[in-house]
């Protein structure tokens, strides 16, 4: 891999201080942190991003940094480095908006970490390049981008239904959807060479859909 983009190293560096920051100064932690009651009852709304440069220790920050910066070049050299900001902004958002969705009646549920702008960047180069290999621990043979990601799609939806760990699944959901769509919706030749396996991957996200109309019946 060639020398770092500025833009992944801003991102990259912003992260890491903050997270740094957050692990010594818990009043920091606090205020910076996703958490339903601050956002609803006080309008925090900025914890929507602020939350994603917190990450709970060393190893929830080296696991998010490394992926960003192994996919983040994929996404800069097909779409640009202000698509690329787009991109990670954008499936925090969301990814945060999902979360707040999902436990707006919990109101002392709280998160933190950048992982669904992580999942966002790594979903759009998927989009892109769905052949890309990935290589997934412990599995010891590389995975092709888009069976991986029919399965990160389906397990997230399974775990987010099930509520029992405590990892963000509806921020990991939400931002991956969004770099999906996004990607295909800023290169729409995409569809063109991908759509098969693009559809493929969204799937399980139908089947999401399908349960939610039957819920809300």
């Amino acid at each position: 891999m060639g020398n770092i983009d500025s833009a992944t190293l801003i991102v990259i560096v912003l992260t890491v201080g903050t997270s740094l920051l957050g692990f010594s100064n818990r009043e920091i932690f606090e205020r910076l942190k996703f958490n339903v009651n601050d956002i609803l009852r006080y309008n925090q709304w900025d914890r929507l991003i602020t939350s994603a440069l917190l990450h709970g220790d060393w190893m929830h920050l080296l696991f998010n940094m490394l992926t960003l910066y192994f996919f983040s070049d994929v996404v800069i050299s097909t779409l640009g480095r202000n698509i690329y900001i787009l991109i990670y902004i954008a499936a925090i958002l969301c990814g945060n908006l999902l979360s707040l969705w999902m436990h707006k009646k919990n109101s002392y549920y709280s998160a933190i970490g950048a992982s669904g702008g992580v999942s966002g960047i790594l979903f759009a180069s998927i989009a892109l390049y769905p052949h890309l290999e990935l290589i997934i621990l412990p599995i010891p043979i590389p995975i092709p981008g888009w069976l991986f990601g029919v399965g990160y799609i389906a397990y997230s939806i399974y775990a987010m239904k099930k509520m029992q760990d405590n990892i963000g699944h509806e921020a990991h959901l939400g931002g991956a959807t969004i770099g999906l769509l996004l990607a295909i919706a800023i290169q729409p030749r995409t569809l063109e060479y991908n759509g098969l396996y693009i559809a493929i991957m969204c799937i399980p996200l139908l089947v999401l859909a399908y349960l939610a109309y039957k819920e809300k019946k």
